[in-house]
């Protein structure tokens, strides 16, 4: 799916949906990675033996996750690292194509980088740059 190019103020308005996404997205991870101790000896035994509860349990989180990465992708909204709950919006600054950055705990879309850049380079948002 190509990203859409947003304006900081349609960034902002579409955030609580993508925090909501993310928060389901985040709880799905916590509960794959507690899963992952006691599902993974019934991964090996269910491609012998035909399924393990373990397993369905585990297929039921992923598909969940799945879901919702897939309606922010919808949004436009690229999803970069599910683990740091990191996402990018397409944005203009100054005539240049950006990321409008924002992971996972965080208020508000305060940073912006590069597209090179990554995460690594992110910047503190100028309001009046994004006009």
């Amino acid at each position: 799916m190509q990203p859409r190019r947003f304006t900081l103020a349609e960034a902002r308005a579409a955030l609580p949906t993508v925090k909501q996404h993310m928060e389901v997205i985040q709880a799905e991870r916590r509960a794959i990675l507690e899963l992952r101790p006691e599902a993974w000896p019934a991964l090996q035994k269910a491609a012998l033996n035909g399924g393990n509860p373990a397993a369905g349990r585990l297929l039921d989180h992923f598909h969940r996750l799945e879901h919702h990465v897939k309606a922010i992708l919808a949004m436009g909204v690229l999803v970069k690292d599910i683990d740091l709950g990191l996402v990018d919006f397409l944005a203009r600054r100054q005539g240049q194509d950006v990321f409008l950055c924002w992971r996972y705990g965080e208020d508000d879309l305060r940073y912006w980088h590069p597209l090179d850049a990554g995460y690594a380079g992110r910047r503190p948002i100028v309001d009046s740059e994004f006009a």
